[in-house]
């Protein structure tokens, strides 16, 4: 479970820097770019945090 909390904080952070460079980005290609992984990362986030609260298989 460890693990699994570890990658959800990792991939919230990296979605939050995503998306901070994605405001900050001057170039409207590279702050679609980063829009897109933002989404994606935190989507991803969103995954692990199911993974984790669904009921266990027995």
């Amino acid at each position: 479970m460890k693990d699994y909390q570890a990658s959800l904080e990792k991939l919230r952070t990296d979605a939050a820097e995503a998306a901070m460079i994605r405001d900050l980005a001057t170039d409207g290609a590279k702050r679609e770019m980063f829009d897109r992984l933002a989404k994606h990362l935190g989507q991803l986030a969103d995954d692990v945090e199911r993974a984790m609260n669904a009921p266990k298989a027995s």
